[in-house]
């Protein structure tokens, strides 16, 4: 710890605080004496304040580097607790006890669900009572129901004699830990993008707050959240973050109400949860105060009146509430000299707020002789105490400070509108534009001192942080986060994808994965850098991906009935054909590479020849015989057939040299498969929870070394069973951090990591198994 500077009071420096009582001298005659002394203990105390946060600060970087290394395995192997442990319990962090319930432990995910929409059956009608499955041994197969229909499962010959549904299965050793989190929200969020004083950068994406170390490349993640995290903001200290979320449903159709979860950056506990039950639909934004040691917190609910509430955040208490606008409302903050004085803006307003024992009463903004915005889309703060918008028109305002009136106006400062504004250390502005993609960085007297364009695919700025130095972090309205400086220009850091996601594949031999979406996106990871190989943008909005064995080419289906190869070294377009008109949902090349199945909405599976390692195709034909939409499908291991689903929950056979339907179920019961995707089938049916609906599991996939399986449900989690996973309602561990369905799930080829993809979240999580 720092030495006390000579003369600096303690805080528990009782003498010099007795000689101030004790002293005879003093008596109403005094009174600037007495006012002098205050003014010097006011001092003293700033000083221990700004201290105690330098020390804060300091102890967060010194926790989180202990971590680290104790993760990697540097520091001495010993039982007990470890260092990091011990300090962190030393932490004033108290867990929370927010309406009389225990917060959940993130040991195997939450028994909560995110907002997707849910199937249900027809006319409200309550699911009546599943079917146990039966297993008979005269036949040698399983029969699974759902929704009461039979699905028949053949046993291999070998495990028929032996086989029980009775035998219970021990829960899986392994679990998954959240290791890295691909993407970033920023298509409809604002100023949630900070850089904390441990040197990493705090964002939201899906129900996960990321603290992202550019400099180590590592990340943490807080997983307090159980749905859409839609607003972020950091308190003075640095240290403690509230982060603010939408409503939900659960998976047994409870709501989850949308609330404020206030957490510790250092030790990622849960400090506080404010606001069960007083908030409508979402969180849209919060705001620490920044004087009166940051004790009080703002936050805006997305109701139709769009409330402002202002709450004693430690004692879990609202002080005051208001309807603020009918108008959507961007941005909310206090103002960081005036502790009553607060700012919102949006459609069509601003608004001045004064807080007055327990309630808000508004000035709106005057804008007089200059054209009144459609937008005030974003508000900072000059070191005077001015106010500064950006607005949909182009224009910087600023507001004198503790006026209601626009004092000097930058008129056209972009093209388009202001979508963020940062006030920098040294006291100049930078501004990001939407249209123009500009990042401006202003002088003291708002002249325009530098400029540089953030490059077109990454999409219109949306927010700015502050880095070291003159580094800059841009987080845009393509949910990317890029680095540079207004010299250098901008790169990528953090890329996702924009709309919803279902296309994923795994290269077959290296740590390469590639992902495709609604957004006509098309990205092939590289897992060591965590950022796109490549990126491609190709007609239509893709739904599955599949790579050829060799991995020198990769197939795309698209919603359109269309599919493509690309050269997955230079993304060429090595061929493209088109097979119906409804979506592909499943593109899947045979083991020894002479095949490709195409699996359509259409009902209808399609069969290519494939020569010349996979640049040639030639139609085999069409695979018919199912009704309703192919699913999912899986090759035996010779490449002799494949096995189908679709959404009538039918298993068939297929010989692909003819695409006959191979009608003996039986006859293929002994085969190994390549690969265990299909969500129905004797070695997976135990992955089905009770009174499943059988749309509830979207995808599943075994390990390469066929002792794991992994399943991804509509309830944002994914579960981690053992294979094969042949009991009724197998044991699993299930990890959340998705907030929306869980599209697709696979392995690396090593099995080292698995991954998976959130639907509507946008969001790609990598897991390690451990």
């Amino acid at each position: 710890m720092a030495e006390r500077a000579p003369g600096c009071a303690g805080p528990y420096d009782t003498a010099t605080l007795l000689q101030f009582c004790n002293d005879d001298n003093l008596s109403g005659t005094s009174g600037m004496e007495v006012d002098d002394r205050i003014s010097y203990l006011e001092q003293r105390l700033q000083l221990q304040e700004d201290e105690i946060q330098v020390l804060k600060a300091a102890l967060a970087d010194v926790l989180r580097r202990l971590s680290a290394c104790e993760e990697n395995g540097l520091s001495l192997q010993r039982k007990g607790p470890t260092k990091v442990c011990q300090l962190l319990k030393g932490l004033p962090s108290k867990p929370i006890l927010s309406n009389g319930i225990l917060p959940q432990r993130r040991s195997g995910g939450y028994s909560t669900s995110p907002s997707s929409p849910k199937r249900e059956p027809a006319h409200g009608a309550a699911r009546s009572k599943p079917k146990e499955a039966t297993f008979s041994a005269e036949d040698g197969y399983v029969k699974m129901f759902l929704r009461g229909r039979p699905i028949p499962m053949y046993v291999p010959d070998a495990l028929v004699a032996t086989y029980s549904l009775d035998t219970k299965l021990e829960l899986l050793p392994k679990k998954l830990k959240l290791d890295w989190v691909y993407g970033y929200r920023g298509r409809d969020c604002r100023a949630n993008l900070f850089l904390l004083p441990t040197g990493e950068i705090v964002y939201f994406v899906a129900a996960v707050a990321v603290l992202y170390s550019v400099e180590e490349q590592r990340q943490r993640h807080y997983l307090g959240h159980n749905d859409d995290i839609k607003c972020l903001a950091v308190h003075p200290d640095m240290v403690t973050i509230a982060t603010g979320q939408v409503a939900g449903t659960s998976k047994d159709g409870k709501p989850l109400l949308p609330h404020v979860r206030v957490w510790d950056s250092v030790s990622l506990n849960t400090l506080h949860v404010l606001g069960l039950g007083a908030f409508d639909r979402a969180v849209s934004c919060v705001g620490f105060s920044k004087s009166n040691g940051g004790g009080l917190l703002c936050a805006v609910d997305e109701s139709n009146e769009h409330v402002l509430s202002v709450w004693d955040w430690q004692k879990e208490q609202k002080i005051a509430d208001v309807k603020c606008s009918n108008e959507s409302v961007l941005a909310a903050t206090f103002h960081p000299t005036e502790p009553t004085l607060l700012i919102t803006c949006g459609k069509s307003h601003i608004y001045f707020w004064s807080l007055d024992k327990g309630s808000l009463s508004k000035r709106q903004g005057i804008f007089e002789k200059h054209e009144k915005p459609k937008y005030v889309l974003c508000v900072a703060f000059t070191e005077n105490g001015d106010v500064v918008t950006g607005d949909s028109g182009g224009n910087l305002y600023i507001w004198g400070k503790g006026g209601n009136r626009i004092s000097q106006a930058v008129l056209g400062a972009h093209e388009g509108g202001v979508f963020g504004l940062c006030v920098l250390r040294n006291g100049t502005i930078v501004s990001g534009g939407g249209k123009d993609r500009r990042v401006v960085l202003w002088g003291r007297d708002y002249q325009k001192l530098q400029e540089n364009e953030v490059p077109e695919s990454f999409g219109p700025v949306r927010t700015i942080a502050e880095g070291k130095d003159d580094t800059l972090f841009v987080g845009t309205t393509r949910n990317s986060v890029l680095q540079g400086s207004l010299a250098t220009g901008f790169s990528s850091l953090v890329q996702g994808h924009t709309e919803e996601l279902w296309g994923l594949a795994t290269h077959p031999s290296l740590d390469q994965f590639l992902t495709c979406g609604q957004d006509r996106q098309v990205h092939l990871w590289s897992v060591a850098t965590r950022r796109p190989l490549w990126s491609k943008a190709i007609e239509d909005a893709a739904r599955s991906s599949g790579f050829h064995p060799n991995g020198s080419v990769l197939a795309v289906g698209t919603v359109t009935g269309r599919w493509l190869v690309l050269d997955t070294e230079t993304r060429d377009l090595v061929t493209i054909h088109t097979d119906g008109s409804e979506p592909i949902s499943v593109v899947s090349f045979s083991p020894d590479g002479s095949y490709l199945a195409v699996g359509s909405h259409d009902n209808f599976v399609y069969v290519y020849g494939v020569s010349e390692s996979g640049r040639k195709y030639s139609r085999v034909g069409k695979c018919s015989g199912h009704s309703s939409f192919i699913t999912h499908l899986d090759w035996a291991a010779d490449s002799s057939c494949f096995v189908t689903n679709s959404g009538d929950y039918e298993i068939l056979y297929w010989d692909p040299t003819t695409c006959r339907q191979i009608p003996n179920a039986g006859a293929v019961r002994n085969l190994e498969w390549a690969t265990a995707s299909c969500v129905l089938g004797f070695g997976v049916f135990g992955i089905w929870p009770e009174g499943a609906d059988g749309t509830d599991i979207n995808a599943v996939c075994r390990s390469h070394n066929s002792k794991l399986l992994a399943s991804a449900d509509d309830f944002g989690k994914v579960h981690l069973f053992s294979y094969p996973c042949c009991q009724p309602r197998a044991p699993s561990h299930a990890a959340g951090g998705h907030s929306s369905h869980v599209t697709n799930v696979a392995f690396l080829p090593d099995d080292s990591l698995l991954l998976s993809t959130g639907g509507t979240d946008t969001s790609v999580l990598q897991w390690r198994l451990v």
